[in-house]
């Protein structure tokens, strides 16, 4: 049996300090010693436990590129984050569709609110007046009983009577 190497240790409860992993070892058909193959297995779960632990992932940007132009991203890692940033192509302007069917009427919406006053100019207010009869309330009534057949002087009355009316109503 070949002597055991200076790093080995005959007791089991003791570990074997990690060496570093030497990717040599063993060497092929050699027969395999356990105290350095204890060795070389601490030395990768050293290498492993370094490696950092991701335990999240963000995505930092996405960025529109031009029309043709290849997608992008890159990615960093923070403490144990992976940050994410992509560049995605716009695409290319399409031709326009057919225009759908319309749709079924909706229905009746509820009354909105009243509405300002509207203006009115003076050109409308001048018109809208002058279109129409003055206030005759300020003609007295004839008070007159016509004989038969009427005088002169009842038939001048109800003249000047139509003559106030007609003054009145005049704009």
């Amino acid at each position: 049996m070949p002597a055991l190497p200076s790093t080995a240790i005959a007791h089991p409860s003791f570990r074997i300090p990690a060496t570093p992993y030497d990717p040599s070892y063993p060497s092929t058909d050699a027969l395999i010693e356990s105290a350095p193959m204890r060795g070389q297995f601490n030395g990768l779960k050293d290498l492993i436990d370094a490696i950092q632990t991701i335990t999240a992932a963000a995505v930092d940007a996405t960025n529109t590129l031009p029309p043709g132009n290849p997608a992008t991203v890159s990615v960093s890692v923070s403490g144990n984050t992976l940050h994410f940033t992509f560049g995605i192509p716009q695409g290319l302007n399409g031709t326009d569709g057919t225009n759908g069917n319309d749709g079924a009427q909706g229905p009746q919406g509820d009354p909105g609110p009243q509405g300002p006053m509207g203006e009115i100019s003076n050109m409308d207010l001048s018109n809208a007046i002058s279109g129409t009869s003055a206030n005759s309330n300020g003609v007295g009534t004839l008070g007159l009983v016509a004989s038969s057949p009427p005088t002169q002087y009842e038939m001048q009355a109800v003249a000047d009577k139509l003559d106030e009316l007609i003054n009145a109503l005049r704009r």
